[in-house]
């Protein structure tokens, strides 16, 4: 079995809703997230529905502040974009971070407030998952540094080449979120697989759908919310209210959608050695916590030595 993988979510969103806005902070958890032996470092996007510093800006400067940490978007929203500005992007960032780039994709928490966000940059929400499709298509065409001319549902330009091209050959990967209908998504178009299901019964099962589909391999990744405390309960208290300030609604409808567990070390441990046993081989880590700091440090201590599949 391959070694186990474990990344760090950045808390840009935090940063907004604590009134911080201080990218230069975010750089240096980046900075420790490397330094505590961490694999990766993540930042989301929403612009409009849940307000954050802009993920491809943070991760141009963790590129330069960072030497070893893969680099990770979780996730970024094509679908509001052109393709072209997208695939321009992503292949500068990957020469800023020597290839150390992934490019987490999805199409949006699901809600009304993220179809208020599509409409406030004048993208119709519910022709996102098409949007998202063809943008993947046209994103790795154009990393080929050939010229392009394309012509879809969605999109249409003619003899486009870009340039720098990315850092790898064929640019880096591509990570689709979701599960069940996105399934398919997934198997056709990706290169790894970021859900967040609610249990490891329900990601084995989902998992041996796409590796079944899949003509390629697809990296099984997860991402979870941990809040961890000595004292279990302390800790369920903490993720309620950190939950529903972040999404502003309510944990028993975000506990409905997303993988998040609260208790001590040992338990969260427990719990994501569970998904790793359903094949997942890279932890995509959100932490609820009021000193993401501390919860950093307790992450890298107390959590990640108890994994036993983590590469040393």
């Amino acid at each position: 079995m391959a070694g186990l993988r474990v990344g760090y979510v950045l808390p840009t969103r935090e940063q907004d809703l604590s009134g911080e806005h201080d990218p230069g902070r975010l750089v240096a958890q980046a900075r420790r997230a490397e330094e505590l032996g961490l694999d990766s470092v993540w930042a989301g996007e929403s612009p409009v529905t849940r307000p954050r510093a802009d993920p491809l800006l943070v991760m141009a400067a963790v590129a330069q502040a960072t030497e070893r940490i893969t680099l990770g978007t979780a996730v970024l929203l094509p679908a509001m974009r052109n393709p072209v500005l997208v695939a321009h992007q992503l292949a500068t960032l990957d020469r800023l971070a020597d290839g150390r780039l992934i490019a987490g994709m999805g199409g949006g928490f699901p809600g009304a407030a993220t179809e208020a966000q599509f409409a406030a940059v004048g993208v119709d929400h519910a022709r996102r998952l098409g949007r998202l499709e063809e943008s993947v298509e046209v994103i790795r065409r154009l990393w080929t540094g050939a010229a392009v001319s394309h012509r879809g549902d969605h999109f249409a330009f003619e003899d486009v080449r870009l340039s720098p091209p990315p850092s790898r050959a064929g640019g880096p990967p591509i990570w689709l979120a979701g599960g069940g209908p996105a399934l398919r998504r997934v198997a056709r178009l990706a290169d790894g697989w970021l859900p967040y299901p609610l249990d490891a019964a329900t990601y084995a099962e989902e998992h041996e759908t796409i590796r079944k589909a899949t003509v390629r391999p697809v990296t099984p990744a997860l991402y979870a919310t941990l809040c961890v405390d000595d004292d279990a309960e302390k800790a369920r208290q903490r993720l309620r209210t950190s939950i529903e300030r972040y999404y502003n609604a309510p944990l028993e409808f975000v506990a409905k959608i997303q993988a998040m567990f609260a208790g001590t070390p040992e338990e969260a441990a427990a719990w994501l050695d569970g998904y790793t046993d359903a094949g997942a081989r890279h932890l995509v880590i959100r932490l609820a916590a009021d000193d993401h700091d501390a919860a950093l440090e307790e992450l890298a201590d107390r959590v990640l030595p108890l994994l036993p599949d983590k590469e040393k």
